[in-house]
C-alpha cells in the first residue's frame, strides 16, 4: 500500500508538472504566433490577439497540427476599390491548423468569424462625399448632395440594403429614392449613393459571405479553407 501512494504521489506531481509546462508552453506560443501574425497583416505590435485551444498542447505540436486557434485582429487596413477601408476588429476561429516549414507557417483547414466596420470607415471608402449611419431595421442610411440646374444643390437621404457579392464585394443599394417628379434627380442621387466596393488584404484564404447593418456598424461573416495565419 505504501509503495502504491508513493507512486500515486509521485504520478500526480509529474501530472502538475506536465500541465505547468503545457501552459507555460502554449503562453510563449500564443504569444509568439500573435506578434508574427501582426506583422504578416502590417499591424502595429498588440493588435492580434491568439488563443489555442485543446490539451495537451505539446503533443498537438509534435503532431504538427492544432486543434483550433482563435485570433482577433484590430484595425486592419482592407483595401476597397483602390481606397482604404479600416475593419476596426475581426474574429475568426481556425480549425485544422497544420504547422509547416520548421513551424514558420501555419495554414488552417477551415475558419468562421466575423469582421465589423463603422459607417465612417465605410463612408471613407465609398469613394463620395456621403455620411453613413444606421436607418432601422437591417438598413443603412445614406446621405448626400447633388447640383441639379436651376434648384442647385440637393440633399436626400436613402434607406440602403447592403449584400455581398462574389465573396470579396460589398454592395450598398438604395431600396428607392424620391424623385419627387424632378427630372434626373434620382439617378444624380443613385450615382452618390449607390457603391460596390471590392474588399481585399484580409488574410489568405478568408471570403466575405454575409453582410448586416448594425446600429454599430457593419457586421460581415468571413468563411475560408486554407487559410494562412503567417508565414
Amino acid at each position: 500500500m505504501r509503495a502504491l501512494r508513493i507512486l500515486l504521489i509521485t504520478a500526480v506531481i509529474l501530472g502538475g508538472l506536465f500541465t505547468i509546462g503545457d501552459r507555460l508552453a502554449v503562453n510563449y506560443a500564443e504569444s509568439e504566433a500573435a506578434e508574427r501574425i501582426a506583422a504578416n497583416q502590417g499591424l502595429a505590435a498588440g493588435s492580434a490577439d491568439v488563443s489555442i485551444k485543446g490539451f495537451p498542447f505539446l503533443t498537438q505540436v509534435m503532431g504538427k497540427e492544432l486543434d483550433q486557434v482563435d485570433v482577433t485582429l484590430t484595425g486592419v487596413e482592407a483595401s476597397a476599390g483602390g481606397r482604404k477601408v479600416r475593419v476596426t476588429e475581426m474574429d475568426a476561429a481556425l480549425k485544422n491548423v497544420r504547422l509547416k516549414n520548421n513551424f514558420s507557417t501555419a495554414v488552417a483547414a477551415s475558419a468562421s468569424g466575423t469582421a465589423r466596420i463603422s459607417y465612417a470607415d465605410l463612408a471613407k471608402a465609398s469613394g463620395e462625399d456621403v455620411t453613413l449611419g444606421y436607418g432601422g431595421n437591417g438598413k443603412v442610411k445614406v446621405t448626400g448632395s447633388v447640383e441639379l440646374p436651376v434648384l442647385g444643390s440637393v440633399t436626400r437621404s436613402v434607406l440602403s440594403s447592403v449584400s455581398v457579392v462574389g465573396g470579396e464585394t460589398i454592395r450598398v443599394r438604395a431600396d428607392k429614392v424620391p424623385g419627387e417628379g424632378i427630372p434626373g434627380l434620382e439617378d444624380r442621387v443613385r450615382e452618390r449613393t449607390d457603391f460596390d466596393r471590392q474588399v481585399g488584404g484580409l488574410p489568405a484564404g478568408l471570403k466575405l459571405t454575409k453582410v448586416e447593418a448594425t446600429p454599430e456598424g457593419l457586421t460581415v461573416t468571413v468563411t475560408g479553407t486554407d487559410v494562412v495565419l503567417a508565414g
